[in-house]
């Protein structure tokens, strides 16, 4: 199979004042190599998908960051656990950083909440994985401690990921937040179409937990990939579907 246009991702870049060192990109699922319901550009190797076409995915994203350098795959859980090195073990991990141009840092999602990280100054870069109970059990704070600077220096750009108009939760995920955080309660709004149930917005629970920690500096957050088809959407599909991969690196 040839590296053909049709097969090149298409790439969503944050809309953020970083450093120009800083690259940085979330993939869709517009053009690739893979069909079915993983069409167009799964680079998850976890969900099912014809092996081969997992592998072009993941050369082709390769060649984006145009060098040598390894991408540094974790194998997600839904934790709160930070890689700061490179591993060829895929690491249990739900967020990485980079201090240097070793490895760029990717994570994988379909309705979970991809966050970018940098510093003024270009010098580190991380990202992180944020579903509920990523967030619930503080990977965003764990992500900022792990990035070493003062909160104040840190960049946030928020990608793509369910919105609240498409994301019902139970009782259980409000009181998670809300039991810790009381203010938290302005991301949940009663549900219209089940009693004790409420609608849940990522974003907003993402920036209450930033601007907790100090973080000013926080861009992004305006995508629904339940309501977008150039997203996948493990809601939106029933469980089976791709991934879309967001990835930082420095230049």
């Amino acid at each position: 199979m040839s590296d053909a246009p049709h097969l090149q991702p298409t790439l969503i870049e944050p809309d953020w004042p970083a450093p120009a060192n800083v690259g940085a990109f979330v993939t869709t699922r517009e053009s690739g190599p893979s069909q079915g319901e993983f069409a167009c550009f799964n680079p998850a190797d976890q969900v099912g998908d014809n092996p081969a076409h997992v592998a072009l995915c993941r050369r082709l994203l390769a060649d984006e960051i145009e060098d040598e350098r390894p991408l540094l795959w974790l194998r997600q859980v839904h934790g709160a656990r930070v890689q700061s090195s490179y591993s060829d073990s895929v690491p249990e991990a739900d967020a990485s950083v980079a201090f240097d141009r070793g490895h760029a840092c990717v994570v994988l999602t379909a309705d979970c909440l991809p966050v970018f990280f940098c510093d003024r100054m270009g010098t580190r870069v991380g990202v992180a994985h944020a579903g509920w109970r990523g967030l619930a059990g503080g990977v965003l704070e764990a992500a900022v401690a792990a990035l070493g600077v003062p909160s104040e220096e840190i960049m946030v750009w928020l990608g793509p990921a369910i919105s609240n108009a498409q994301f019902e939760v139970g009782p259980e995920v409000q009181r998670a937040f809300v039991g810790i955080h009381p203010e938290a309660a302005a991301a949940f709004d009663p549900s219209p179409y089940r009693l004790g149930h409420y609608m849940a917005d990522l974003y907003k629970l993402a920036r209450l937990r930033l601007e907790r920690l100090g973080v000013a500096h926080i861009s992004g957050g305006h995508f629904c990939t339940a309501c977008e088809p150039r997203f996948y959407s493990y809601r939106r599909d029933n469980g089976k579907t791709g991934r879309m991969a967001s990835v930082i690196w420095l230049r």
